[in-house]
């Protein structure tokens, strides 16, 4: 059984649907079989492309006006010919005249496989390359520190102060998250300074206490 697959990127390209159901119609593609998707090739989700996938058996053909119309990247029309090939079903696609049922299809197939292995390498030499740049320039790769030393001098005065992180992370604009990895990465604790357990739950002394860590700061809480 021959499945079609058609897809267009907005509902306003109605010529370019009509094409690729013309042409999956010519080659014997059953109206009943057609499925459609009026969705960006860039978009992972596409519900037409999965009812598709979900409709064909072994020895059915999968059709395609285009290969652009099946795949958002070729590493990803790659792993989706690989998926039908594993479940034996076969691919087709009109344009590049690709047929994974014929020795000529099988064959350009492994081509686009090999050319993809060849731009991943690419990349990952491109990165190295990059890093290794880098590195002899005296920067390094990671992530970029959330607060710099400056302000995190100054998390750490009114915290000294008695400030609570909830006040600290409205003052300065900081996520909670980001203060207590920021704190933990540098081995501050509270734990000396407080009596019976740590708690960021301010109370009315806290709030005072905040009060004036933050007048001390130029900030209003």
């Amino acid at each position: 059984m021959l499945v079609g697959y058609m897809r267009v990127s907005s509902d306003g390209d109605r010529q370019v649907l009509d094409l690729q159901r013309d042409a999956l119609l010519a080659v014997g593609v059953d109206e009943r079989h057609l499925f459609k998707d009026h969705a960006s090739g860039s978009r992972g989700e596409r519900a037409g492309l999965a009812k598709a996938l979900a409709f064909v058996r072994p020895g059915d053909c999968l059709v395609v006006w285009k290969l652009d119309r099946l795949g958002r990247s070729l590493p990803h029309l790659l792993t989706t010919v690989n998926d039908l090939k594993t479940r034996g079903i076969a691919f087709r696609s009109l344009t590049e005249q690709m047929d994974t049922s014929t020795p000529q299809g099988e064959f350009l197939f492994h081509v686009f496989g090999a050319l993809a292995q060849f731009e991943r390498s690419l990349i990952q030499e491109r990165v190295q390359a990059g890093l290794t740049a880098a590195r002899r320039r005296g920067r390094r790769g990671g992530r970029p520190v959330a607060i710099d030393a400056e302000k995190l001098g100054a998390v750490i005065t009114a915290l000294d102060g008695g400030a609570t992180k909830a006040v600290v992370c409205r003052t300065f604009g900081i996520k909670r998250s980001t203060l207590i990895d920021s704190l933990a990465r540098i081995g501050w604790s509270a734990g000396l300074k407080m009596q019976g357990g740590i708690s960021d739950t301010p109370t009315a002394t806290d709030q005072d206490t905040d009060r004036h860590a933050a007048s001390l700061l130029g900030r209003t809480p």
